[in-house]
Parts: C-alpha cells; structure tokens; sequence
C-alpha cells in the first residue's frame, strides 16, 4: 500500500500522541503545535513555507501566546542548520539571526527536522525526538513492506503516486 510523507508525519504525531497526553500531566501548559519539515527539500531548494511537510495544534485552551509562529521558527533553525536549534541557544548563540526564537525545542534525525512549542523548551525538544524517530521509523517499515511487496520495483511512491 502506497503512502504519502504526509500522511507518515501525521501517522508519527497519532503514535506519539499518548505519550504527549502523559507529558501533559507535568508540563505548566497543554498546548503544543508540532512543525515537521519534508526531509526530501533543502534549503537551497525551496523556501522554509514550502518545506514544511506538516503542522498540527494541540489546543485545549486558548493561546497566551503564537506557539504556532515559535513553532516555526524553531523548525526553520534546524532546517537551516540541520542540526537542533539547541545548539544555538547554548553553544553558538553568534549564529542567531534578527528574528530567530531564543527558546529550544527542535530535534533534527538524519534528513527529519520537527519542532514543537507550547510547553517548557525541553518538553518541546523531547515531543520533537520522539516524533521525529518515529516518523523515520514508520518509513523505514513502510520502505521494508515495499520491498517485500514489490521486489522488482526501482523506486519509492511518492506524494503524487499514492
């Protein structure tokens, strides 16, 4: 069965769903927007509105605050840079940019950039891990099921296949 990158990005965020719900119970708020980047652009390949491959709010209160907008910020460090905006905030601040977010919260995985805002920086670093392995995860298992499926097959389904 033909799946798209969105959809395993949205699959990645439903598995990890419940464990955010957990988190939940120890973080000073309940909300949370998840950017999550196409790993198949570069940034010299299109511009960060159009690499972001998927976006989603979790929102039982209103907004004190744009997450959504802090989300998106970190997601476009990391993508900048490929590697956690972490970095920037602790060991390379001089690389910060006129409009950069100076809260943490991404987690970058092989070519698989997300990033979160909405509960303390570390709580967003950690939900942006978990939802980054296992977006690669369930495209490693997908990859698998394709060869298996389809040996003869040269190439892998893309978003206007499925």
């Amino acid at each position: 069965m033909k799946i798209t990158h969105q959809q395993l990005a949205k699959d990645a965020v439903d598995l990890v769903k419940p464990a955010i719900d957990k988190l939940f119970e120890q973080t000073n708020r309940k909300e949370l927007h998840i950017v999550i980047m196409d790993p198949r652009v570069k940034q010299w390949e299109a511009k960060f509105e159009d690499a972001i491959l998927y976006e989603e709010s979790i929102q039982n209160t209103p907004w004190t605050l744009p997450f959504d907008d802090f989300a998106r910020k970190k997601a476009a460090q990391a993508w900048r840079d490929g590697r956690a905006n972490i970095h920037h905030q602790t060991s390379q601040p001089s690389s910060l940019r006129e409009g950069d977010v100076l809260f943490y919260g991404s987690f970058v995985y092989g070519d698989v950039v997300v990033a979160c805002s909405g509960v303390q920086q570390w709580f967003d670093m950690l939900v942006s891990g978990w939802i980054a392995v296992a977006f690669e995860q369930l495209a490693i298992s997908h990859y698998q099921q394709e060869k298996t499926d389809h040996p003869t097959k040269m190439y892998l389904a893309t978003d206007s296949d499925a």
